[in-house]
């Protein structure tokens, strides 16, 4: 059957429509990847800094406590010869008493006594290790990451009308794609706010609770095997039901066994 002119322009629109909101999830996907990577990459960064600071403050505080004893012993010396000097210049007997203070004085300081300053092999030296590994593997894994479909790995196979509701029938279309569970959402006329109906292993689901003779719109996908994230969403389809609800499901009855 050729089709028409509506279902070829219909099917370009689709075409177009799903480029165009592909290359917006990309787009927003690596913006997000970026601005954490960048993220992280600052944090390590500030992490390894303010280890390198407390090392540097750790390591340094001897010897700066060294450095202070030795001027202090340096200026107490250059002190005490300053004095002697003025002792042994003077004659008068004031000059006498200060030549004898200064000799007590000078007995009791210990001009000797200075800090062990360590050998320079002690000394920490820092130095910054860097794997450069590190962008071989992160390269692989971004040359990698993310792939692109033609189409969704499941599609609705079949809508069928039931009283006051419609039962949804999918199947698999990639044989490559090994799935684990379905999700199945619906929305009322051209709403654009879906809402889960079902989750689960089964490729059916009656769903209940619809208003006769009007639009409802359905989407399905799946979720691989072992994997968390859910593939993309199928072609939405539209159906309807002209049957009213002639009762209502006995108690513990399962919906997907209709």
């Amino acid at each position: 059957m050729t089709p028409s002119l509506a279902e070829e322009a219909l099917q370009a629109a689709e075409i177009k429509d799903s480029a165009a909101l592909t290359r917006d999830v990309l787009e927003q996907h690596f913006n997000d990847l970026k601005g954490t990577l960048r993220k992280l990459l600052d944090e390590r960064l500030v992490s390894l800094l303010q280890e390198v600071d407390a090392i540097e403050q750790e390591s340094i505080k001897p010897l700066n406590e060294c450095q202070k004893l030795i001027e202090h012993g340096v200026s107490t010396a250059n002190e005490l010869v300053r004095e002697g000097e003025n002792a042994i210049h003077g004659a008068t007997g004031e000059d006498s008493d200060r030549l004898c203070n200064f000799t007590k004085k000078a007995l009791h300081i210990q001009l000797d006594s200075l800090p062990e300053v360590p050998m320079l092999v002690d000394v920490p030296c820092l130095s910054a290790q860097l794997d450069d590994s590190l962008l071989t593997v992160v390269k692989s894994e971004i040359f990698s990451h993310g792939t692109i479909a033609s189409r969704p790995p499941v599609q609705i196979e079949e809508l069928i009308e039931k009283p006051g509701g419609i039962l949804v029938r999918w199947c698999k279309v990639d044989d490559d794609y090994i799935p684990q569970d379905y999700r199945l959402q619906y929305c009322k006329n051209n709403a654009s706010h879906f809402e889960d109906v079902y989750v689960g292993s089964e490729t059916e689901f009656i769903v209940l609770h619809i208003d006769p003779n009007v639009d409802y719109q359905f989407r399905v996908c799946a979720r691989g095997d072992g994997r968390q994230e859910w593939s993309p969403w199928s072609v939405s389809q539209i159906s309807r039901t002209t049957l009213v609800p002639h009762g209502t499901l006995p108690p513990n009855t399962k919906q997907h066994q209709y």
